[in-house]
């Protein structure tokens, strides 16, 4: 059996060997391609501390910032985040409470607006809307493009999630910053300021479209027009669009005007109710849009029928100026010998004549009666 002398050189190799094959795995490991992951940063819009109506200085990380609130014990945080995946949400959604089903919501997006309480934390859902420009409103395919904004609201917080290229909230964030005795209120006026800015938006989309509703009913209406109806279903597909992101807000924002949470103090309803009064007149425009659309489609398959209607009068008018001629020459066309005048030398002319005669005759008559 070998000394411990003799085995101390193999063993010292063998180390050797093996500290050489860990410096080349991870070598290897770190060539290897990472898998990327998008830090939570990337979603972040902004992430801001604000106390007693003022925005705190620095940088802050979704958790920074939520512990610095609670060791102040005053002011709140607004964290705004774009488009988030779960694994990126699901960080803030730890750190804040907040619950697992609004999350889902807040992620895959595609809700219709709602209201709902969680424990202490308020879930609001809201359909944003633009309007998309067009030369001619007649031959437009899209009028309306929608996006969704979603805010959990706490007692300390609001964290807002975005879906959609048009959605920014960077305005309503430069005036609250702007309006201090408006940010005092809590994270109930930030709730608000982003309700106000979406209902703003319907009532701007609103006014557009009633433009773009009335060079249709122009053209509908106009002498000698030829629309197409599948134009005025488009439109109406799209007021359809409209309809469902202003229609089921009515209610949630009727409960935050009604005190539906403490999280909303007296002081914010009363502006509550002045956001439910815009979307209340919204919601009566949209739906005297669509009454009206469903009028411009009748109207468009009336003047259709009309015009189908002096279009089978003419083809009856002609086929009844051809049937002259034809009966005519079916009868001399039998071939009897003893037909009249079938032997004069005057016949074929005089036939002419008649039938020339019989129809303008009722050529005129045509024409007289507007069938022609």
């Amino acid at each position: 059996m070998p000394s411990l002398s003799q085995l101390r050189p193999s063993i010292r190799s063998a180390a050797g060997r093996n500290r050489r094959a860990d410096r080349a795995a991870a070598r290897a490991e770190a060539q290897r391609p990472a898998r990327l992951r998008v830090p939570l940063s990337a979603y972040v819009v902004d992430c801001a501390v604000y106390d007693d109506g003022e925005r705190l200085p620095g940088r802050w990380t979704h958790d920074e910032a939520i512990a610095e609130v609670r060791e102040r014990g005053t002011g709140f945080v607004w964290i705004g985040l774009h488009e988030p995946d779960a694994e990126q949400i699901s960080g803030v959604a730890q750190t804040y409470g907040l619950h697992e089903l609004a999350v889902e919501d807040a992620v895959h997006a595609h809700n219709r607006p709602k209201l709902e309480r969680y424990d202490e934390t308020l879930f609001m859902v809201l359909k944003t809307v633009r309007h998309v420009g067009n030369a001619d409103p007649t031959t437009a395919n899209e009028i309306v493009e929608t996006g969704e904004v979603m805010a959990f609201l706490g007692r300390d917080f609001v964290v807002t999630v975005r879906h959609g290229r048009h959605t920014g909230l960077r305005e309503v964030r430069r005036r609250l910053e702007d309006d201090p005795e408006q940010l005092r209120l809590g994270p109930a006026a930030v709730l608000h300021a982003i309700a106000d800015h979406v209902v703003d938006s319907y009532i701007d989309v609103v006014r557009q479209i009633e433009t773009d509703l009335d060079a249709v009913e122009a053209e509908v209406f106009s002498p000698g027009s030829t629309m197409n109806p599948e134009q005025i279903y488009v439109m109406k597909r799209e007021i359809l669009d409209l309809r469902r992101c202003v229609m089921p807000l009515v209610g949630p924002m009727r409960k935050l005007s009604e005190g539906y949470s403490a999280l909303v103090p007296h002081d914010v309803r009363s502006y509550f109710r002045d956001v439910d009064d815009h979307l209340g007149g919204v919601a009566e425009q949209v739906a005297g849009f669509n009454e009206l659309l469903t009028t411009l489609v009748d109207a468009v398959l009336a003047k259709i029928s009309m015009r189908q209607n002096n279009d089978m009068r003419k083809i009856t008018a002609y086929a009844g100026l051809i049937s002259v001629p034809t009966m005519i020459a079916g009868v001399y066309g039998m071939n009897f010998d003893y037909m009249p005048e079938l032997h004069w030398s005057f016949g074929y002319p005089m036939v002419l004549l008649i039938i020339a005669t019989i129809c303008t005759l009722l050529h005129r008559n045509l024409r007289r009666n507007g069938w022609l």
